[in-house]
């Protein structure tokens, strides 16, 4: 959820009124100075990785057949936090941290895996741990659970909640929404509810989310809703036709999702890291589809992310072009929850060809002080956002000592990949992290796309791939990845030739339209442009050259079967499968409606599929592999000797 300072939170009129979004832009651009210039020629930083998933806790009723959001999180987090607060600098298996909604927890690896394939081995087991752990404080006899799912089907509908509320749809309401009770946010911590208040502020009214329903048999046509508590009727007029509408940040932070942060050896790794993983950003997405279901109606998409870059959009009419700007300064295209708009490495310049909304001001102070152009327009394009979160204790801040300002923006623009500096005053080096991966339901299948991603980044650094293209193309794949079976309708701009980079064929002639499977599994591109070679044979052949124990080889052999199965439709996405589980249902009566019956089938079957007591082989082959929580002593001593 990115920065979680402790204090007062100011409201957006104290923020405006004194001024403090500017104070912070200002500094935080003095400490990303700072940072810079103190931190960029640190070298030779270790392979260092990790992955953060996100849990909801859910209530199954078995007596009355309900399936409900468990609002526990603030019970059951100081419990899992107890051991790292005793031991901070002690060998924990596990961290803890709050997320928004009141019924989700964070968990990560105690520590960052490192450069050893044998550290692939440990993912799932670690999974498995940090899914125990949260099972074991929470009531079975009652039937609460702790599932990876990410989008719950009937959030938003009446009584979706374990305690139940009422929301407060009037200005006095955190988000004013007429289905999200402010009870549902995270009460443990001040920046949710002020986050969610600001942004609804920033922007002159709520946010509106809207989803293309799926037109079933029986669904009305055209697909409106009717609202009993829009007292001021903004939702009507913010809701579209034939669209599932939502209107508060909970429908998109209160969803799931399964992120990776990957230390680089320095920071020109960390930039082109970033770059080459962007345009795999899309592919990912398609390739974990899981959340087709939403406010108790099926939809037409089958991914969460425009769900989520609605729920925090915090531009204004003007900055949405729909009035002339006036009190702004810019039209921003993008909410703060999206794609990216630049690449940073000098070979991704040319392919940048989003233009760059910044303030000039700003770039140009960041390049006098020694920072690079690239990067200096980078930084300057996610400082043209306001700040919506401050607390009145961290307004005045050494900028030698401190990035909190800094921080501040930089963890509210939340994008498809983050560059991330070091903090201040640690060991750790520089990072970038890869953020559209839909959560999975069983630990085998997110760490299997957390080992897929791993191998995929040394494969690209041995090899020297190159995976640029246009960053258009990269927004139009982004649109498409999230269409109904889109890993198998659907058609990607993706690079043919991996290994070059010349600058003297057209950008244009560099790409071609493919299939997942294509870029998954290889095949030829038709119209005699060749082969593509395909990530997994590409990995398979790095794999190949690096001393790997049996018990790793065979697991990483699992995981990389089942992303192969997923992307030749072999097996289904979780979508698909979730799709499928609704229209099947004696229930269903094709009109596109996920009733209290069918959310609570699901939810238990989803529930029954992640402890393994129910198998869906057109799912998932395999609940778990050779994983093991520790790495065998031969291999640390070997690695020593080395």
């Amino acid at each position: 959820m990115g920065l979680l300072s402790l204090g007062k939170p100011l409201t957006w009129e104290e923020i405006k009124a004194n001024n403090y979004h500017e104070h912070v832009r200002r500094h935080g651009l003095i400490q990303f100075v700072n940072l810079y210039n103190r931190l960029k020629d640190r070298p030779c930083d270790v392979l260092k990785w990790g992955d953060e998933v996100e849990y909801m806790l859910v209530k199954l009723d078995h007596k009355t057949k309900s399936a409900k959001l468990l609002l526990s999180a603030e019970k059951v987090l100081p419990v899992l936090q107890e051991h790292e607060e005793m031991n901070p600098n002690g060998d924990l298996k596990t961290l803890w941290r709050p997320e928004y909604a009141a019924y989700m927890v964070e968990g990560t690896p105690g520590k960052p895996y490192g450069g050893l394939m044998a550290h692939l081995n440990t993912v799932e087991a670690n999974m498995k741990l940090r899914r125990q752990q949260v099972i074991e404080l929470l009531n079975k006899e009652e039937g609460e659970t702790a599932l990876s799912l990410t989008a719950f089907p009937r959030l938003g509908c009446p009584n979706f909640s374990s305690p139940s509320y009422e929301p407060d749809s009037t200005d006095e309401g955190v988000s004013k929404s007429l289905f999200f009770p402010d009870e549902v946010i995270y009460p443990g911590h001040p920046r949710f509810r002020t986050l969610t208040k600001n942004i609804r502020k920033r922007r002159g009214e709520k946010v509106a989310i809207n989803i293309p329903i799926f037109k079933d048999i029986n669904t009305p046509s055209p697909f409106v809703e009717k609202f009993t508590n829009d007292y001021d009727g903004e939702s009507a007029l913010a809701a579209k036709p034939d669209h599932v509408y939502m209107d508060c940040m909970g429908f998109g932070m209160g969803n799931s999702c399964l992120q990776m942060t990957f230390q680089a050896c320095n920071i020109d790794e960390a930039r082109h890291l970033y770059d080459q993983l962007t345009p795999l950003c899309p592919i990912f997405l398609a390739l974990s589809a899981a959340s087709p279901l939403y406010k108790g109606y099926v939809t037409d998409h089958d991914c969460r992310w425009n769900v989520i870059a609605g729920s925090v959009d915090d531009r204004t009419k003007e900055e949405r072009n729909l009035e002339p700007l006036k009190n702004n300064k810019f039209v921003i295209p993008k909410s703060r929850y999206d794609s990216i708009d630049s690449y940073l490495s000098p070979n991704g310049e040319r392919y940048s060809d989003i233009d760059l909304i910044l303030d000039e001001k700003d770039c140009q102070e960041l390049m006098d002080a020694g920072i690079d152009r690239q990067l200096a327009r980078h930084i300057a394009h996610l400082f043209i956002r306001d700040t919506v979160s401050v607390f009145a204790e961290k307004i005045d801040q050494d900028d030698t000592q401190d990035s909190d300002h800094f921080e501040n923006i930089q963890s509210t623009n939340w994008q498809t990949m983050r560059f991330k500096p070091p903090p201040v005053n640690s060991n750790i080096g520089w990072r970038v992290e890869f953020r559209p991966i839909e959560v999975q339901l069983t630990d085998f299948e997110n760490a299997a796309f957390v080992v897929f991603l791993v191998l995929l980044t040394r494969t690209i650094l041995s090899f020297k791939l190159n995976f640029l293209m246009q960053l258009s193309k990269v927004d139009a794949n982004m649109q498409q990845a999230q269409k109904r079976n889109a890993v198998l309708d659907s058609m990607f701009h993706f690079r043919k030739d991996l290994r070059s980079c010349s600058c003297d064929c057209p950008i244009e002639k560099e790409q071609c339209l493919m299939s997942v499977n294509t870029i998954i599994n290889g095949g030829p591109l038709g119209d005699g442009q060749g082969e593509f070679p395909g990530l997994i044979p590409l990995i398979n052949q790095y794999v190949s050259t690096v001393e790997t124990d049996l018990d790793t080889r065979c697991t990483i052999m699992c995981y990389l079967k089942f992303i192969s199965d997923r992307a030749s439709g072999k097996l289904m996405t979780l979508a698909t499968w979730i799709r499928n589980f609704v229209s099947e249902h004696p229930e269903y009566k094709q009109d596109s409606v996920v009733t209290d019956q069918i959310n609570y089938d699901l939810i238990s079957a989803c529930d029954r599929i992640t402890k393994g007591d129910l198998k869906v082989p057109e799912l998932v082959h395999i609940i778990e592999s050779k994983s093991s929580n520790d790495i065998p002593n031969s291999i640390k001593i070997a690695q020593d000797i080395k």
